[in-house]
């Protein structure tokens, strides 16, 4: 134990600042700073202590003496202190859950960034909902397996498996899995078991065993549907989680950027290649577009959905592998990173 300062395990009466990123507020004790999770700003809560650090130390808010107004019943079971640690803010109204993550973004984009909040108002920085509500929306569940063969979910910043019943925010057709204890399910010899429920309709569980995908039912490969495309794609393969991000950030990447016919753009760590579509279709036939990813997977789908598309070249390589041997060299005009 540092000295003056707090232990692991250790509690502590103290009242919640301002927001933080990971779900976090901070507090301080003593000049401490304290990390602390399922807090709101302004609460003044018993928190103990679960990691030391140099300089910090992080918390859970395991009572509140002075809940804050913003402050709802979780809708799951397991959003809790010791349990599973997927979800940050379940404990947040909806509308504050926006003012919060709108609080990190302004912060970030001050502190790294260099803008002042004059600025970032004139900007109207602000998240806004993806449509579908709070629950049943998460497309792409990762389940981690226990010694009893128990598939769950991971407690916060640790590798101890949380059995559960089932997970709030998975697309109800992962819900309906027979994957979790409740429904009898064993995974014997796996260390994971991925579920997928796509855009096209469909819905696949692969058992990861020594970190090999092994197929258990549904397709190999997925259809997605985004970008007025359809995306094909191995169920394993990276791809936004919520069914209306994939829409949202590829509307935003084009309306902030704003491509113009004859450009060259560069889509780093481009993945299946969401992006580079839509800047191929703006920069149109005298343009070109240069997408850079390093996963095989995203290599092989960007080539595969994009093989209509020739102002497009997919380059295999880490991003700057690719700068320094000069795999891509400018000039270029339009770059989304």
């Amino acid at each position: 134990m540092p000295v003056g300062g707090l232990a692991e395990a250790e509690r502590v009466e103290l009242t919640v600042d301002a927001v933080a990123p990971g779900g976090h507020c901070v507090a301080r004790v003593d000049g401490q700073v304290v990390f602390v999770r399922h807090a709101l700003p302004g609460e003044r809560v018993i928190a103990e202590v679960t990691e030391v650090h140099r300089g910090f130390v992080r918390a859970d808010a395991v009572t509140v003496l002075d809940p804050s107004p913003d402050r709802v019943e979780p809708p799951c079971p397991y959003a809790k202190p010791g349990a599973c640690g997927g979800c940050d803010l379940q404990h947040v109204a909806p509308a504050a859950q926006l003012a919060w993550k709108t609080a990190v973004v302004r912060e970030q984009l001050v502190r790294l960034g260099g803008l002042t909040d004059v600025e970032l108002d004139r900007l109207g920085v602000r998240v806004e909902a993806l449509p579908g509500g709070l629950l049943g929306w998460r497309s792409r569940v990762r389940y981690a397996v226990d010694a009893a063969d128990r598939a769950g979910l991971l407690k916060h910043r640790s590798h101890e498996v949380v059995p559960i019943d089932r997970c709030r925010i998975a697309h109800p057709a992962i819900q309906q899995l027979p994957v979790l204890t409740s429904t009898g399910a064993s995974w014997p010899a796996a260390e994971a078991v991925e579920t997928v429920a796509s855009t096209g309709g469909d819905v696949t569980v692969t058992a990861v065993r020594d970190g090999v995908p092994t197929p258990v039912s549904g397709p190999t490969e997925v259809r997605e549907v985004a970008a007025g495309r359809d995306w094909t794609l191995p169920a394993s393969a990276f791809w936004q989680v919520h069914p209306a991000a994939a829409d949202t950030l590829g509307t935003a990447v084009l309306e902030l950027l704003d491509p113009r016919p004859g450009e060259v753009a560069w889509d780093l760590y481009g993945g299946a290649g969401l992006f580079a579509a839509g800047l191929a279709a703006r920069v149109g036939p005298t343009g070109r577009v240069t997408l850079v990813e390093a996963a095989a997977q995203g290599v092989a789908a960007a080539r595969q959905n994009l093989a209509d598309l020739p102002t497009v070249e997919v380059v295999s390589a880490r991003v700057e592998t690719a700068l320094a041997r000069r795999r891509i060299t400018g000039p270029v005009d339009v770059v989304v990173l």
